[in-house]
C-alpha cells in the first residue's frame, strides 16, 4: 500500500518509533517500511487532507478509509500497550466486536500524523477471519 504524507520525517518517525516497523528502500520523498510484514510506502505530497467519513459497525463509527493489519493475539496485546505507553489517542479504544459470534476480534483504530486511519485487529482464533457472522 502507498499512502500519502505531508511531512516525510513526522511519518517516518510515527511509523518506525511508534508502531516498529523497519525501513527498507527510501529517497528524498518516500519511504518503504516493512508494516509487519507487508510493504506499505510513505510517499510526500502538497497539499493532502485526510478523509473522514464512517460506516457504522457493530455500535462503532469506523473510519473510512482505513488499513491496518491483523496480528497474531499476544503481538496484538504488546502493541496495545506500546501504543498506549506513547499516549496514542484512539478513534476507537481497543475492544472486542463481534462478542459471541463467529469471527470475534479484538480491534482497536488510531490515527497517523497525517490522519490516516489505522486499524489493527486480532482473532482468538485466526481461522476465523473470513468466517460469515451467523
Amino acid at each position: 500500500m502507498a499512502i500519502p504524507v505531508s511531512d516525510l520525517e513526522r511519518s517516518r518517525r510515527f511509523y518506525t518509533e511508534v508502531l516498529g516497523c523497519t525501513e527498507g528502500r527510501t529517497d528524498t520523498r518516500w519511504v518503504d517500511l516493512n508494516f509487519f510484514g507487508h510493504q506499505v510506502v510513505l510517499h510526500q505530497i502538497e497539499g493532502m487532507g485526510p478523509v473522514r467519513d464512517t460506516n457504522p459497525v457493530d455500535g462503532h463509527d469506523v473510519p473510512v478509509p482505513h488499513f491496518g493489519i491483523v496480528l497474531e493475539w499476544e503481538n496484538w496485546h504488546q502493541l496495545v500497550e506500546r501504543l498506549r505507553a506513547k499516549k496514542i489517542q484512539f478513534v476507537i479504544e481497543p475492544n472486542i466486536r463481534f462478542k459471541g459470534q463467529s469471527g470475534e476480534q479484538a480491534t482497536c483504530f488510531f490515527l497517523d500524523p497525517d490522519g490516516q486511519a489505522l486499524e489493527f485487529k486480532t482473532f482468538r482464533d485466526l481461522s476465523k477471519l473470513f468466517a460469515t457472522r451467523v
